[in-house]
């Protein structure tokens, strides 16, 4: 039988973790697991992420409005099970809680969060975290088929989209802050991306 951990330091940072571990993690630190590895995530998201964010979701749940599909935030865990894994708790090993998350097959919710891909993911950057989103999650999320992949960066305020073609993401021209982001997978989803980079 599996032990709660109540302490981040009682899980061994080399092992390999499934989401029937993670469902037992009672500590207060936020941690996300890649291939059954822990990934802690960073402290509280400063004001410019928070704005970035807040303004991200009123545009996409105007544009969302009266459709099918539902969007979350994070802390919002998604279940990765590309097509080689199960759905069984102690076979997932990648639970990841996108800033953002756009789901159109409603058949993936459950009341844990989402089990599968999502249609689109948006991850905004914060320092400390380029890393894991240009490249670990980039890798991660191209796996398992996300449709869709937008990287915020608040620094330059441009946006990266990334598109799954032939199982592999292709960069579109960057969306900076005096162009028009428009999303390839979700028809009339555009607007000025000046409008999420807000003060």
């Amino acid at each position: 039988m599996n032990t709660v951990i109540t302490n981040i330091n009682q899980l061994d940072p080399n092992g390999s973790y499934t989401y029937a571990d993670y469902l037992l993690w009672q500590f207060k630190e936020r941690v996300e697991l890649i291939k059954g590895k822990i990934s802690l995530m960073s402290p509280a998201p400063n004001r410019k992420h928070q704005d970035i964010s807040m303004a991200t979701t009123l545009i996409l749940a105007k544009f969302l409005k009266n459709k099918e599909c539902k969007m979350y935030a994070a802390p919002f865990d998604v279940r990765l099970i590309n097509y080689k894994s199960s759905t069984n708790d102690n076979k997932i090993i990648s639970v990841v809680q996108p800033d953002l998350c756009v789901i159109c097959d409603i058949s993936k919710l459950d009341d844990k969060g989402c089990l599968g891909a999502p249609d689109l993911i948006i991850e905004i950057l914060s320092p400390g975290n380029s890393n894991i989103e240009m490249d670990i999650k980039f890798d991660l999320y191209q796996e398992n088929r996300i449709k869709e992949y937008w990287i915020v960066n608040p620094t330059d305020e441009t946006v990266y989209i990334y598109v799954l073609e032939n199982d592999k993401y292709i960069g579109l021209k960057p969306a900076t802050n005096d162009t028009l982001l428009k999303s390839p997978t979700f028809e009339n989803l555009n607007f000025p991306v000046k409008d999420i980079f807000v003060v």
